[in-house]
């Protein structure tokens, strides 16, 4: 007996998805929590898992169709897994097919390579007049043009048209997510004033602190120490200084966070997700890089919940680790700033009068000049920059 499959039910702010992939196809046999779907949302992708050990027999939603909450998307049978998938092989054994008659559509398809066969179809031409010299009688695209050659008015414009015959493109839909991306930033890039400062971080200090305590922080923490942690906490201490940072604009109003929740942009193959480090205000560094650490992994097996990436007060974007040397980051809507971190490169700075060698960083910081003026912006900046200078003074919470 046929039971339902079902997408998943969405959160209220999911009006509905798309069928990323079919994992399994239909008749196909799987095992009971096995993924057999995924479902991409606005957000997230998420799971359809078989319900218990069965096989597909009905696939009610294609790949690329539109699914709403808990929408039929398919129906599963019930049963022993090794004995549906014994069956499976037998169903998928391949049929002989005999035919008598070709027609002229079926030469082009089985007896023409790609190049002759576009050849063919843009000049209307009769396969059967084509005499094949490739294998099994295979039309090449020689064989076309010495054919063509025969008519002097169609000569001409095939050699126009070989031009570009070999030249293939792929033309696919933009994923969900790819398109939620873009039309975000556009609208932001409409929507707000966006302005950028820059500043730069002399990180020998953060350097020497992670060489010096990194193995006694793994060995205790279970995670490593790295150079998020420290950014996350130097924000969060920059924004109690400065409240407006922290806020937003809502119509004419302007919303005062009393709370910091830092989004921390993580780059996946289906596109940037930024999930939201809650209250990150009372966490230490060591939870802040567990927090990190957790969120990476998931964004990059897909598995972040929809409460896991929404909201955020502010938000921290590291290019650096794609070698980045300096960029202008884009705020993520309806934060009021964003702080874009780079490569960590060494340069000659003057240090007390003289010139030395330092690990260096640029910093970028892009706000929304309706909320913030450019005192603030820089002053907000520059308070990182000195406590990532003086890790005393961020530790001191100065």
């Amino acid at each position: 007996m046929s039971e339902e499959i079902k997408s998943p039910t969405f959160p209220e702010s999911v009006a509905d998805g798309t069928i990323a992939n079919w994992v399994k196809k239909e008749g196909e046999a799987v095992s009971q929590d096995e993924v057999i779907a995924e479902i991409e949302t606005d957000k997230v992708v998420l799971e359809v898992l078989a319900p218990s050990d069965g096989k597909i027999s009905k696939i009610h939603k294609n790949e690329g169709d539109t699914v709403l909450s808990a929408e039929l998307i398919g129906e599963f049978i019930s049963g022993d897994s090794e004995e549906l998938k014994t069956q499976t092989v037998e169903e998928e054994k391949p049929k002989e097919i005999t035919t008598d008659l070709e027609s002229s559509q079926d030469l082009v398809d089985k007896k023409s390579g790609p190049a002759a066969k576009r050849i063919i179809e843009e000049k209307e031409l009769n396969p059967s007049e084509i005499q094949g010299s490739g294998k099994d009688g295979r039309i090449t695209k020689a064989d076309v043009i010495s054919h063509v050659e025969k008519d002097p008015v169609i000569e001409e414009s095939v050699k126009k048209t070989n031009v570009d015959l070999d030249r293939e493109t792929k033309r696919v839909p933009m994923t969900r997510l790819r398109s939620t991306i873009a039309k975000r930033l556009v609208e932001v890039q409409q929507e707000t004033a966006m302005l950028t400062t820059f500043n730069e971080v002399d990180m020998k200090p953060i350097k020497d602190i992670r060489s010096k305590y990194g193995d006694d922080f793994l060995k205790e923490h279970g995670v490593k120490l790295g150079f998020m942690g420290f950014f996350v906490a130097a924000s969060v201490n920059a924004l109690e200084k400065f409240p407006q940072v922290n806020a937003s604009i809502d119509g004419t109003d302007i919303v005062y966070h009393g709370y910091k929740d830092i989004g921390v942009a993580v780059s996946t193959d289906r596109g940037l997700v930024v999930p939201v480090i809650k209250d990150a205000d009372i966490k230490s560094i060591s939870e802040i890089e567990k927090s990190i650490s957790d969120y990476a992994e998931k964004a990059r097996d897909g598995k972040l919940s929809i409460e896991e990436i929404q909201g955020g007060t502010f938000t921290v974007s590291n290019g650096g680790i794609f070698g980045s040397l300096l960029s202008t980051p884009i705020l993520n809507a309806p934060q009021t700033a964003i702080l874009g971190m780079h490569k960590i490169e060494d340069r000659p700075v003057v240090v007390d009068g003289e010139i030395v060698v330092r690990p260096m960083m640029y910093l970028a910081m892009s706000y929304d000049h309706r909320m913030l003026d450019g005192k603030e912006a820089v002053s907000f900046l520059v308070s990182i920059k000195e406590q990532l200078e003086n890790p005393e003074k961020l530790l001191l919470n100065l």
